[in-house]
Order: C-alpha cells, then structure tokens, then sequence
C-alpha cells in the first residue's frame, strides 16, 4: 500500500511533537515571530507547522489534517495537494508575521489546515462532503480562537484565504 502524504505529514509532526518536549532548544529553534522573520529566518514560516501548544493541540491538529488532507489529497493527487499545503501554510505564516503584534509567537499547523478547510469547502461536493457544513466548522473554529484567546487567528485567516485561492486555480486547471 502506498502511504500517503497526508500520511506521511502526521507521522513527521508527531514525531516533532516528541522532539519538541524532549530536546532542548527544539521549540525555540522552529517557532515563528516577527523578529526571526525579518532577520532572515525565513524558514520559520513553514517550520512552524512542526510545533504544538501541548497535546491537545497536536491531537486536533492531526485530526484536522488526516480528515481535511485525505480527501483533498486524493481528488487532487500528491503534487496539488503539496501546493495547497504549502501555498495555505505560507499564506497563514505571512499574515501572522504581519498582523500580530511583535511579541506573538507562533507554533501549530493551523494555517495549512485551514488551507484544506478552504479547499476542502470548494471541492466537497465533488468528494461527496456537504460544504456548507465545513462553513459552519470554520466558523465555530474562528469563534472559539476570538472567545478563548491565545489562538492565532491571523494565521488561520491567512491559510484559508491560501487555500481557496489556490484551490480555485487549480480547479480551472482540473
């Protein structure tokens, strides 16, 4: 059986995860803010992807992605779907470097699987998944980011306007 990338992402984020609360120095070497950005620290803006604020976070983000990315994954194969991976969690990094205050750190796959929401919201029917109900998630995942705090929503923002916009070129292209 071949795996998958989608797959394959849940292994290798978990697998962070363990190097993240094990090694020293790990979190703190990936993590994105303003300021490593604008030094250079370019690779912040995708190495974000590979930390978690705890385990619980880590679980609903892996969730996320094998149920949003698996479906994603096979309508548009593994080279598409690397695209919308990476354009949504460039996207979401970007706008949260832009748009929070300078202080804010932040970790999590968020933005990439916010991405797959938007993607997932324009190709659903296709897939057999009502969209309207991926909608109302989105919805109630922004809610939760706005009433809780601590939740980055600029970079979730960021990876679903990624997403959809990606995902609608690739469809003209489909």
């Amino acid at each position: 059986m071949r795996r998958t990338l989608t797959g394959t992402l849940v292994f290798l984020i978990a697998a962070s995860y363990l190097l993240q609360i094990t090694v020293v120095g790990y979190e703190d070497a990936l993590l994105l803010n303003r300021f490593y950005v604008e030094n250079g620290e370019y690779y912040r803006l995708i190495t974000v992807a590979l930390l978690h604020g705890g385990l619980w976070h880590l679980a609903f983000n892996l969730y996320a992605l094998h149920a949003l990315g698996t479906p994603v994954e096979a309508y548009f194969g593994r080279g598409k779907f690397t695209l919308i991976l990476i354009i949504s969690l460039l996207s979401g990094s970007t706008l949260s470097v832009l748009f929070n205050p300078a202080y804010v750190y932040s970790i999590g796959a968020s933005g990439m699987i916010f991405g797959l929401f938007g993607s997932l919201a324009l190709i659903g029917q296709r897939v057999g998944i009502e969209w309207r109900s991926i909608l109302v998630i989105v919805g109630i995942n922004f809610a939760i980011g706005f009433v809780l705090g601590g939740v980055d929503w600029r970079g979730h923002l960021g990876g679903l306007i990624g997403g959809t916009l990606v995902t609608t070129i690739l469809n003209r292209t489909k």
